[in-house]
């Protein structure tokens, strides 16, 4: 069922409203991403709807003024985390609900599913935070994704990892830990080919069932393999039982660099941070550049405001996606899916335009933005500190972790 109250489509054009759907996980063990990525999207709606004194696309203006002035109005359907019930979810936001574009889903196996389904309708999906490498390799034509995905994530990993060993750190082996869906096994994937090429050995590559009871036996795997450094790839609540039982077992690597997802979320940090000072994870957003793009901090305010938390990888990610595509709607002056499209395949917004740490928003043929370098952040002193790249980087990396 849809999260909030559903709005006929006739209505919404008739009040003057654009109407976009939100698919996300907004119950089940991901639910509170979902919860903040609804905080995302509404802080961006209410730049986008609203006027705010911010160097963003459609801040100076209320409304889209390439529509009239109208408003977006944003429609949200629950997925639960079930690639089938957000198919679903799309069809009925598509055919009942009328709305112009969607924006989702945070799972990739979710949002390859939606994905399909807004392709056969024509109507444009704006990928908000979904990284599997393979989603924009299908040759859709309504796909879009602003941020990076897992190959460019993981490739600054490893990066991070050879600088490291310039320096004299030994780091020679690794394990991988990863969930059963597109995401994990994609990351996993990524992750061995980037392995061999740059002279590491996996050591225990370790796949496990999505939202397990008990990650016991698996841990005793990573434990026996006894590598340098531990590579999840894992949501939240699988990743808070994978620290517990790291800890009850006794398994600590020299380092943890993890592919985001559960490591990205506070409710990790809040149930097991002090097993964590020193993790590294990869992101898209650092909330350092606030230091040189004040509007950063801002927007972070509006956010912290309605979540009671700083924006992180993923709501960064989500207001972003928000942003440009009501900037597109806007550019588009319709509300046609075909016209839409074109407009995303015309984005060109530089990067200071945005709150992330990126050169642009540029689409190739594939609907994916490439210049959208990723960022590492190390948990130190119960916060994120931005280690890499040098360019962005405030504090030196923390090798081996302490946590």
């Amino acid at each position: 069922a849809a999260f909030a109250a559903s709005l006929s489509g006739a209505h919404a054009q008739a009040g003057g409203e654009i109407v976009v759907g939100a698919i996300f996980p907004m119950s089940g063990s991901t639910a509170q991403t979902g919860v903040d990525a609804r905080h995302a999207i509404e802080t961006a709606l209410a730049i986008v709807n609203e006027t705010a004194d911010l160097d963003l696309p459609l801040a100076k203006g209320a409304g889209l003024t390439g529509l009239g002035g109208k408003k977006i109005k944003v429609v949200y359907a629950d997925h639960q985390g079930d690639p089938q019930k957000g198919r679903a979810e799309a069809e009925r936001l598509i055919t009942q609900d009328k709305v112009s574009a969607v924006i989702g889903c945070y799972h990739s196996s979710v949002s390859a599913t939606v994905s399909q389904t807004c392709e056969r309708y024509g109507v444009p999906l704006m990928c908000a935070d979904s990284s599997s490498p393979s989603l924009n390799k299908r040759g859709l034509k309504f796909f879009f994704r602003a941020s990076a995905h897992d190959e460019m994530f993981s490739a600054a990993m490893f990066d991070l990892m050879d600088s490291l060993r310039k320096q004299g750190q030994k780091i020679e082996t690794l394990a991988l830990f990863h969930e059963d869906t597109i995401f994990g096994t994609d990351s996993s994937n990524v992750q061995t080919k980037l392995a061999a090429a740059r002279g590491y050995k996996i050591v225990a590559d370790v796949k496990y069932r999505a939202n397990s009871p008990s990650l016991t036996s698996e841990v005793q795997q990573l434990k026996a393999g006894g590598a340098d450094v531990l590579m999840p790839s894992s949501y939240t609540t699988d990743s808070i039982l994978l620290v517990r039982t790291m800890s009850e077992l006794g398994y600590k690597p020299k380092a943890i660099v993890a592919q985001a997802a559960g490591f990205s979320e506070k409710a990790l940090y809040d149930a097991v941070g002090d097993h964590l000072e020193g993790v590294i994870t990869r992101g898209s957003f650092s909330l350092d550049l606030a230091a040189k793009r004040p509007m950063v901090g801002k927007v972070n305010d509006l956010f912290k405001a309605r979540a009671g938390k700083d924006l992180n990888d993923n709501t960064s990610r989500q207001f972003t996606a928000m942003i440009t595509l009501a900037d597109a709607i806007n550019r588009a002056g319709a509300t046609d899916g075909e016209k839409i499209r074109a407009a995303l395949a015309a984005t060109d917004v530089p990067g200071d335009k945005t709150i992330m740490p990126w050169k642009r928003i540029k689409f190739d043929e594939t609907g994916q933005n490439n210049d959208c370098d990723p960022v590492l952040l190390q948990y130190v002193g119960k916060k994120f500190v931005t280690i890499f790249p040098e360019s962005a980087a405030i504090a030196k990396t923390l090798w081996p972790m302490k946590g």
